[in-house]
């Protein structure tokens, strides 16, 4: 992609995200890496619905400056997932309200209820609370990118990312549009899970129609009956047999694992029998 192109439809997103509500005021940040390493990016304290072309930030990977407009203090966050995944070149950050609903109440995204999700976006789990704008963020989040194509960040908002700036924004819009499904069906009294065998086959489906590969097998919940938990520390992959519990690293180093109600009848039910 050409950077008049870049600096075009970045715009245009903006745009979108503002008009959706899923950004206010001088919320959220959108970027694009150039294939010369470049990256166009929002500027800081501008409303993404009223940019301009001309008033985008450039900055090298480091996040030097490259022209006179100064880029978003969350920058770092973006130079992050594009160190951290090559296959990214786009980045969305916004404050959607059902998604950061979900941050803010601590919650990831991770039930499996929608087949169209499990295909296209996958598990979308919470980065741990960082202060906006510093290396707590960052490293919150560090842990995370590599597994998984958007995340919540506790108390903030959301971030997803993909090849161009079009799957960015889809994947933001499909996180949202998930969130507040799943806000609805618990009003009507909670939604039920697609069952482990329909989740394998839809795992296998996306991976064989190149959906999303190996590598988008979730890391912080059971999206497969054998899942690999990504150590904070950055210590190899571990197996565990979660199921559909989360699995969210705490600051410590150790993983707290949270279970939904069928499993926890389950080891119950086992811890009983065991015990007679």
């Amino acid at each position: 992609m050409d950077e008049q192109t870049a600096r075009r439809e970045i715009v245009r997103v903006g745009q979108l995200l503002y008009e959706r509500s899923y950004v206010v005021s001088s919320d959220g940040n959108v970027s694009i890496r150039l294939d010369d390493g470049r990256i166009i990016a929002t500027p800081t304290m501008t409303s993404k619905g009223r940019m301009t072309e001309d008033s985008l930030a450039v900055t090298d990977m480091d996040g030097k400056a490259l022209n006179n407009r100064r880029a978003s203090s969350e920058l770092a966050m973006h130079l992050l997932i594009y160190r951290e995944r090559p296959d990214v070149k786009s980045v969305c950050h916004a404050h959607p309200p059902h998604g950061s609903a979900f941050a803010v109440a601590g919650l990831a995204i991770d039930q499996p209820i929608l087949s169209e999700v499990i295909l296209a976006l996958g598990c979308v789990p919470l980065a741990e609370y960082g202060t906006p704008s510093t290396d707590e963020l960052t490293e919150a989040m560090r842990p995370l990118v590599k597994h998984h194509n958007a995340l919540l960040m506790a108390n903030h908002g959301a971030v997803a990312y993909g090849a161009d700036v079009w799957q960015a924004f889809d994947r933001l819009e499909t996180l949202e549009h998930t969130a507040k499904i799943t806000i609805l069906s618990r009003a009507l009294g909670g939604s039920r899970n697609l069952s482990p065998d329909a989740i394998e086959k839809l795992i296998n489906v996306r991976e064989k129609a190149g959906y999303l590969d190996e590598t988008a097998r979730c890391q912080s919940c059971g999206y497969l009956l054998e899942t690999r938990v990504v150590c904070p520390t950055g210590e190899r992959p571990k197996t565990t047999g979660v199921g559909h519990g989360a699995v969210k690293a705490t600051t410590n180093g150790a993983h707290k694992i949270s279970l939904t109600r069928e499993e926890l009848i389950e080891l119950l039910s086992q811890a009983t029998q065991l015990g007679k």
